[in-house]
């Protein structure tokens, strides 16, 4: 009878902190160095939050590893709804390249799908080609002379599976997360890239480097006028991206539920619409904003890459 009544006890406890979550801050990790797309997003969905919750949405960036540090820190979390994350395909599906301390499939709850986003080849304003065509051209004369920047697992990916469908070689530099990379591009250090839109269109905008290629099967709503990878030349040569926000596994369903509706209820926004516009992020159709939604994307996105990245045996350097 004591254990059944201190059960209870506990279970109470948790369901009245839920009915009154939130009663502070809550810490959206971005798993990336400030700069890039993920902290971009992360700093505009945190603050749209801020009104539905009643509280503020703390971005706290913990880059590293291809991000699985920061994730690491929410697989470790308090089950409580306090500690999330924005995760994408680079940390929540292609991190499998990485020794993990977590289980992708079972040790996170999801929240919502935010975005799917349109990921882009890039180079430097004076690279030589300027459309996926001439690039392909240029690498077959030039090999293992063209650099292709390695910031997380998606571009990893993409690279290997480029060099694969065109028989070129690409030397693969490393860096900890797209901000420092893409600073490097701007002062010539390095040749091509493969991120989300979120962080090309300033410099895009700007002059500063030049967009090769959308790397999916259709052109982007919001960025209509680059071709994709099947126009371009090179069919099938798709490199995945989204935003999502998960939690810790058994984070109960109430908290889960009042941070979904915070979520679904900033997408909903036309000034946020309009800032994840600008950025090239379309916003995910709303049957996958729920957390089942995602659920059901996350699931499909692992069914189809980790065979993928097995097979061509993809290993962290």
């Amino acid at each position: 009878m004591r254990r059944l009544l201190a059960v209870a006890a506990v279970l109470f406890a948790a369901t009245a902190a839920a009915q009154g979550f939130p009663t502070k801050p809550v810490t959206l990790i971005c798993p990336f160095p400030p700069g890039g797309s993920t902290d971009t997003a992360a700093r505009l969905i945190a603050e749209r939050m801020r009104v539905p919750l009643g509280q503020t949405v703390v971005v706290e960036t913990v880059g590293g590893a291809g991000g699985t540090i920061g994730v690491g820190r929410v697989a470790r979390a308090a089950p409580d709804g306090y500690t999330i994350d924005i995760g994408q395909w680079d940390t929540h599906v292609g991190s499998i390249i990485y020794p993990l301390t977590y289980d992708l499939a079972k040790d996170f709850a999801p929240i919502g799908l935010m975005t799917i986003n349109p990921q882009l080849l890039i180079a430097r304003k004076a690279f030589p080609a300027d459309d996926l065509k001439g690039l392909v051209a240029w690498a077959k004369a030039n090999p293992g002379k063209g650099t292709l920047v390695d910031q997380n697992a998606g571009a990893k990916v993409g690279g290997i599976q480029f060099m694969q469908a065109t028989g070129t070689k690409l030397e693969f530099i490393p860096f900890r997360g797209a901000g420092p990379a893409m600073q490097a591009m701007i002062a010539g250090q390095v040749d091509l890239m493969i991120l989300q839109a979120a962080a090309v269109m300033p410099q895009a905008r700007a002059g500063t480097i030049k967009v090769i290629a959308n790397l999916s099967p259709n052109r982007s709503q919001v960025l209509p006028d680059v071709q994709t990878s099947d126009e371009g030349g090179v069919p099938g040569w798709y490199v995945a991206g989204w935003f999502g926000l998960f939690a810790p596994r058994a984070t109960p369903g109430a908290v889960i539920a009042k941070l979904n509706a915070a979520m679904v209820d900033a997408l909903a926004d036309p000034a946020l619409q309009k800032r994840f516009a600008d950025l090239g992020l379309d916003i995910a159709p709303k049957e996958l904003q729920s957390p089942q939604g995602l659920a059901r994307f996350h699931k499909a996105e692992t069914d189809k890459w980790w065979p993928v990245i097995k097979t061509a045996n993809i290993k962290v350097e």
